[in-house]
């Protein structure tokens, strides 16, 4: 279990041990022991607050680790990767990964290039993102964004360095040849055609982005449902989902551990994805680090837009509990990944 404090969490002593009761044998303990004991007990030690202050140096010290690329990267390249993938952010995807690992008995160390790599193709897609062709956004993680600094061009291609980066570091960084092929795999299908680019694609014909492809004006509220969540279950969902996937396996996790993973990312997915449409409509952009009210401005679906305010919100905690739930079979360990699912819904950024 996560001590509060711990940066070292899943020392050489836990590692392996994660789902298995120890036998206690009671002292004698004074009236004062006691007393502070009570008050331990009854004080929170896991929160996800308190393993994001504790993992997000160590992901960033990573980061900064693997971002250097060799001779031949001209330095305005290498500025522009860094940039993007060292900017602040909450670094969920690869805090996700972490808490997965950790969860199936596995360790932080093993788990770091895995979360890394993660962070990068979400850094990439952000990029690719954030370019005039596509949702053309000119503010990011409270920063311009990489094409406004760099130019069109040179952020394009700092884009397509940070995907081949995000599997070159699985490959050389993972601890077995068995462990890198299966990651590999896993993220590549995540960010392929199929998932977070295809539902790129499908979230560019909404907005009637793509020649040759009609905009559906119409739907049913059910249909535009339908709809909407297919295309976020692939761009938002697909990442997250990937990032618990790639935590199991680095942690060798069995078949039932990775689906109570699967069943609590999917739903985790879709209401990171509701909270996001409903911060467009409600939030700040001091706390989001980019442009609010977007979506609306541009005729998008959206949650809120299909179900309402009360509705989306309503959802979104339905979502949650279902995804706390989800967690069972996993046993006690899941503490983070339960506090993660609350922040999700909670969050004002």
């Amino acid at each position: 279990m996560w001590i509060r404090g711990c940066v070292e969490w899943g020392g050489p002593e836990a590692r392996g041990r994660r789902n298995r009761r120890r036998s206690f044998r009671p002292q004698s303990v004074s009236a004062d022991g006691l007393l502070a004991f009570a008050r331990m007990v009854q004080t929170p030690t896991t929160t996800f607050a308190d393993f994001a202050a504790a993992m997000k140096p160590r992901i960033d010290s990573a980061l900064a680790e693997y971002a250097n690329p060799g001779p031949g990267c001209p330095p305005v390249l290498a500025e522009a990767i860094r940039y993007s993938l060292l900017a602040p952010g909450k670094r969920l995807r690869p805090l996700l990964t972490l808490a997965a690992a950790e969860a199936c008995g596995g360790s932080i160390e093993a788990a770091l290039p895995a979360a890394c790599a993660v962070e990068m193709i979400h850094s990439y897609s952000l990029v690719h993102d954030d370019l005039p062709a596509m949702d053309d956004d000119d503010l990011r993680r409270g920063r311009p964004t990489s094409h406004k600094v760099f130019g069109e061009g040179m952020a394009i291609l700092a884009g397509d360095a940070l995907l081949t980066l995000a599997f070159e570091t699985l490959a050389c960084r993972t601890n077995s040849p068995e462990t890198a092929a299966r990651c590999c795999a896993e993220l590549a299908v995540a960010a392929g055609a199929s998932q977070l680019v295809g539902g790129q694609a499908d979230d560019l014909a909404e907005e009637g982005k793509l020649p040759g492809v009609e905009r559906i004006e119409r739907r049913t509220v059910e249909e535009g449902l339908a709809h909407l969540e297919s295309i976020h279950r692939r761009k938002t969902g697909a990442m997250l989902l990937v990032s618990l996937r790639l935590g199991a396996i680095v942690a060798r996790a069995d078949a039932e551990q990775t689906a109570a993973l699967d069943a609590y990312g999917e739903r985790l997915g879709l209401t990171f994805q509701i909270m996001d449409d409903l911060l467009d409509v409600g939030g700040s952009e001091q706390n989001m680090g980019k442009r609010v009210g977007k979506d609306a401005a541009r005729g998008k679906l959206t949650f809120p837009g299909l179900l309402g305010v009360d509705e989306s919100l309503r959802r979104a905690r339905s979502l949650t509990d279902e995804a706390i739930a989800a967690l069972a079979p996993l046993g006690s360990d899941v503490e983070v990944l339960e506090d993660l699912a609350r922040y999700v819904v909670e969050r004002n950024h």
